[in-house]
C-alpha cells in the first residue's frame, strides 16, 4: 500500500487534491481512498488529507501516521506543523516551491503551483487553487498516469485551465 499526506491551508483545495488523487488512481486500475483531517474548518489553516492507493481492496480509513510520500501545498505550514513527522525512511517530499528544498534522507521534488495556478487564473476567494496543478507534478512522480489525471480533473471541472495546470505542473516538476 502507497500511503500519502498532504499538508496544505484551508481553501487551497489540499482536501479536493486527495480526492482527485484517489479518483485518479481508481482510473489508473487501483484501489484508492481519500480521507481529510481538520479541525474548525475555515480558510487559511492548517489541515491535512490522507490518500490511500492499493492493487488490493483497502479497509483502514485513518490518518496515515507513516507516509510514503508528504505533499506540501504551502511552505508556510513547515513553520508550525512537522510535515515530514513519520515519513518512512527514503520517502518522498514534493513541495510547492520555486526553489528547491533539501530534506536529508528523503527524495524531493519541487514545483511552482502557486505560480501555475496564478498563470492559469485559478484563483477563489484571491487564493490560488492547487489541486489541479498538483495532480500533474504526482504524474510526473509516477504516483499516477498523466491520462487518469486529465480525466479525473476533467470528470470533477469543466474549466480546460485546471488541465492546462496540471499539464504545467507536469512539465515544470524539479528534482
Amino acid at each position: 500500500m502507497f500511503e500519502i499526506r498532504i499538508h496544505s491551508r484551508g481553501g487551497q483545495g489540499g482536501v479536493t487534491a486527495a480526492r482527485l488523487l484517489a479518483l485518479s488512481a481508481i482510473h489508473d486500475g487501483k484501489y484508492a481512498t481519500a480521507c481529510p483531517f481538520y479541525g474548525a474548518e475555515r480558510r487559511g489553516a492548517p489541515i491535512v488529507s490522507f490518500v490511500r492507493i492499493n492493487d488490493a481492496p483497502i479497509k483502514i480509513y485513518s490518518q496515515i501516521k507513516k507516509p510514503d510520500m508528504v505533499v506540501v501545498l504551502d511552505a508556510t505550514v513547515m513553520e508550525v506543523v512537522d510535515v515530514l513527522q513519520g515519513l518512512k525512511s527514503g520517502g518522498k517530499v514534493l513541495v510547492n516551491s520555486a526553489y528547491k528544498k533539501e530534506f536529508a534522507g528523503f527524495s524531493t521534488s519541487h514545483v511552482d503551483l502557486t505560480g501555475i495556478a496564478l498563470r492559469e487564473n485559478l484563483v477563489v476567494a484571491g487564493s490560488p487553487i492547487l489541486n489541479t496543478p498538483v495532480l500533474g507534478a504526482l504524474a510526473k512522480m509516477g504516483v499516477i498516469s498523466v491520462d487518469s489525471a486529465k480525466k479525473s480533473i476533467r470528470e470533477m471541472f469543466s474549466d480546460e485551465r485546471n488541465v492546462k495546470a496540471a499539464e504545467a505542473a507536469f512539465m515544470e516538476m524539479r528534482s
